[in-house]
């Protein structure tokens, strides 16, 4: 059956669903339902619940018979394949037949191999009409990091910096609180709770003391804590350890065993991996926390770490706020940036595209990611 409007817009609306999930299904993929009879009107919507909780079509099908509505011969219009596999959750592609849906529309097929276009074989060998597209732009870019986790298996790695106008993060003596106003910084918190975990460095930590969590806005969850510390300097006292029903996983280059042990006495995990300079290895850290599985990490760091990210291409995706200001002398969003020092050549640059650019009080915040990136 050809696509028509109806399905466009039926599709919409499930995306605006999973959009509603947005901060609450970590680690697994952010989705919308909405169940449709034959004369296009709603019998249920439903999106994806926190880990362990029904997914977006079961929660379609619960809300239809909420209401006492049958949905024998209806039109399932889901943002994501339904899952085939017995995960912590049963297959959702199962619920659907069983219901005796008749057509699922589906915005795009699901990344993770233990479904990969099976949701929809099961689906069509119990003959049910698939169709797959309306809105696959937006339900991948809505799970851009659960993609990356399945396709790449490192996370999508988002960089946050607050700049002034001249590139500035911070005053030759270190002061960089508050370069930017209180609606940017209420925005970056709502980056940092859309993330599966907040990274920093080591040096973040003694300098600043920070608790990395999310503040100031309505949150169901708080995203896991990642430090770079080569040599286990974090400090047991950290109020970093404050923060209750999040992890801390500490990547280090060598282990100290009193060091490890006091850190893992505050509930941290404390992981080796050392690359042959003898710091952090970040490629093998990467690879780990998908493992841990980590889909979107939220980078707050100092410009040396940042500048290391870089270097190595591990960077997908730059969330700056700009100031308007020039604070002149200072430190810049990350130091030596590529690889083999200072460019020569301007044709050398690291390519970006700009995604979006939206003003937050009197700052502006410019989402920019490296070219090809996203191409996965």
């Amino acid at each position: 059956m050809p696509l028509t409007p109806e399905d466009a817009a039926r599709s919409a609306h499930a995306h605006r669903l999973a959009l509603d999930s947005l901060l609450m299904t970590d680690p697994n993929p952010r989705v919308g339902c909405v169940l449709t009879d034959a004369h296009g009107r709603i019998l249920g919507t439903g999106h994806t619940q926190p880990v362990g909780g029904p997914h977006a079509e079961v929660m379609a099908l619960r809300d239809a018979a909420a209401h006492g509505l049958s949905v024998e011969g209806a039109t399932a219009y889901v943002t994501l394949e339904p899952c085939s596999h017995h995960g912590r959750t049963g297959p959702c592609c199962d619920a659907l037949i069983a219901a005796g849906i008749r057509r699922v529309v589906a915005s795009i097929a699901d990344p993770n191999p233990l479904v990969g276009g099976n949701g929809f074989a099961r689906l069509r060998a119990a003959g049910v009409d698939v169709e797959v597209g309306p809105g696959a732009v937006e339900s991948r870019e809505l799970n851009l990091g659960f993609f990356s986790r399945m396709v790449r298996r490192t996370p999508w790695v988002r960089m946050k910096t607050a700049a002034s106008l001249d590139g500035k993060t911070a005053l030759p003596n270190g002061a960089s609180q508050w370069i930017t106003g209180d609606a940017a910084r209420t925005d970056g918190h709502a980056w940092r709770a859309r993330a599966s975990a907040v990274l920093t460095g080591v040096g973040t930590l003694i300098e600043d003391d920070p608790r990395l969590d999310v503040r100031g806005i309505e949150t169901p969850r708080q995203p896991n804590l990642v430090i770079v510390d080569s040599r286990l300097q974090t400090p047991p006292g950290a109020r970093l350890f404050d923060i209750p029903g999040r992890q801390v996983w500490i990547y280090a280059a060598r282990r100290d065993e009193a060091l490890a042990a006091a850190l893992e006495a505050k509930g941290a995990t404390v992981t080796v991996l050392a690359n042959t300079d003898g710091k952090v290895d970040l490629a093998a850290m990467l690879r780990d926390l998908a493992m841990r599985e980590v889909n979107e990490l939220h980078v707050e760091a100092g410009h040396k770490l940042n500048g290391s990210l870089m270097r190595e291409g591990l960077v997908d995706e730059l969330l700056v706020y700009l100031a308007p200001k020039f604070l002149g002398d200072g430190f810049g969003m990350a130091s030596q940036p590529h690889a083999g020092g200072p460019l020569t050549a301007l044709a050398d640059a690291l390519a970006l595209d700009f995604h979006s650019v939206d003003r937050f009080g009197p700052d502006l915040r410019i989402l920019a990611r490296v070219q090809g990136h996203d191409s996965f």
